[in-house]
């Protein structure tokens, strides 16, 4: 009889369910899979925080803090801390998480199809030695599917056996962290930060050629390249791109803060002080960048008669849409200073007559305006060399500081 009702137990346990899937902690490899065949490999780390899950996505150097993440039965809802854009997933037998990388945009929404895997710390799996290494600079020439025009910008890789890690510099700003290895004479580097949804790949010729270049930046778009090595190769200086249609000329803007409440570049707490102006985005990832260091700078330097004024371009004009999206960035790197919303877009071909018609132009985002203390424009700076450009982004701080001296004078 006890061997019977042991035989019957057993016979319940086999026909119960199986237990749930468990969004596990640790390593992951994730991947976004373009219909065209692409597929932008990236990782990222699952930890437990206090009874909650967050995330760690890790491209080269960097490690993105992302906390805002719902477990509901076997789905995983994964929002990022910016840039507008989340994962919306399921939880499968095996562990492995499938769904979508969803991106709201001012007009729509788009998507790509996501899945991802528990236990893989590689980002590419090699077969071969390399037989190059790339370490240096290379200026490369992009050039867009169906098109003849093309962009100009400088690789600058490090590579250590096969795993290579780098960025690629442009007038408007850098691709942030890459990673990579070189698989034999291949080359192939991505990234993912909520926004750059990026796969670089291509053939290395011999020890200063790489050709065959594809680029594949985010859910649709294509491009292709080529590149010499030359340590030689320099942009354009980030000073000569915009400035000012007067020699002197002053500032006159005045646009609502988060608050609603109108903030001027002519209101009592900026008289007197240099003043830095922040044209950004809450879009934009080199914004985000230099927005993490000029927020830390400011707490520790204000009190020398320093102010700083962000303006905002965002997607929309609506004031409540830009005011959450924007208030990601605030939040994040506990932004101090003022934040207001131009209401004006960063397609709109009007954007400089709108906002600043002291300019030349807009060229890009960021752009940074070193403001005296007597209300004139000394500098207009085009672009951000962030953290993932290395010695870049120390020589911008030297820069910058050298600046904020002169404007202080």
């Amino acid at each position: 009889m006890k061997q019977l009702l042991l035989i019957l137990i057993a016979g319940l346990a086999a026909c119960g369910t199986a237990p749930s899937p468990k969004f596990t902690t640790g390593a992951w490899q994730g991947h976004l899979l373009r219909e065209d065949g692409g597929d932008i490999v990236f990782n990222f780390e699952v930890s437990d925080s206090n009874g909650q899950k967050i995330i760690h996505i890790i491209n080269a150097g960097e490690r993105m803090l992302v906390d805002d993440i719902r477990e509901e039965g076997d789905s995983v809802l994964i929002r990022m801390p910016f840039f507008d854009s989340e994962f919306k997933t399921a939880l499968q037998a095996d562990g492995s998480l499938e769904g979508q990388w969803v991106r709201h945009l001012a007009d729509r929404d788009v998507s790509i199809v996501f899945k991802a895997y528990p236990g893989m710390e590689e980002r590419f799996k090699v077969n071969n030695d390399a037989r190059y290494n790339i370490s240096g600079r290379w200026p490369t020439y992009f050039t867009k599917s169906g098109t003849a025009d093309s962009s100009f910008a400088i690789g600058e890789f490090k590579q250590k056996g096969n795993i290579v890690h780098g960025t690629f510099l442009t007038t408007t700003g850098d691709y942030r962290f890459l990673q990579g290895v070189v698989d034999g004479d291949t080359l192939k580097l991505s990234t993912f930060d909520g926004s750059h949804a990026y796969l670089f790949t291509a053939l290395i010729k011999n020890d200063s050629t790489l050709t065959d270049g594809v680029f594949l930046p985010g859910i649709t778009n294509i491009s292709y390249f080529t590149a010499k090595k030359d340590s030689s190769a320099r942009l354009q200086d980030a000073t000569a791109l915009a400035g000012v249609k007067e020699p002197g000329a002053v500032l006159d803007f005045s646009f609502p803060g988060l608050d609603g409440q109108k903030v001027s570049i002519r209101d009592e707490r900026f008289k007197n002080k240099a003043v830095i102006v922040q044209l950004a985005g809450s879009w934009c990832p080199n914004c985000m960048d230099e927005t993490a260091y000029l927020s830390e700078w400011h707490k520790q330097h204000k009190d020398r008669g320093v102010e700083i004024i962000m303006l905002c371009y965002e997607r929309t004009p609506d004031f409540e849409r830009s005011k959450k999206a924007v208030q990601s960035f605030v939040k994040r790197f506990d932004v101090t200073f003022p934040v207001l919303l131009t209401g004006v877009t960063p397609s709109d071909p009007e954007k400089t007559e709108k906002t600043l018609p002291q300019l030349t132009g807009i060229k890009g985002f960021p752009t940074t305006i070193y403001v005296d203390k007597a209300g004139k424009v000394r500098t207009v700076h085009t672009g951000f060399n962030g953290p993932g450009t290395g010695v870049h982004f120390e020589e911008y701080k030297q820069e910058f500081n050298r600046l904020i001296d002169e404007l202080l004078q």
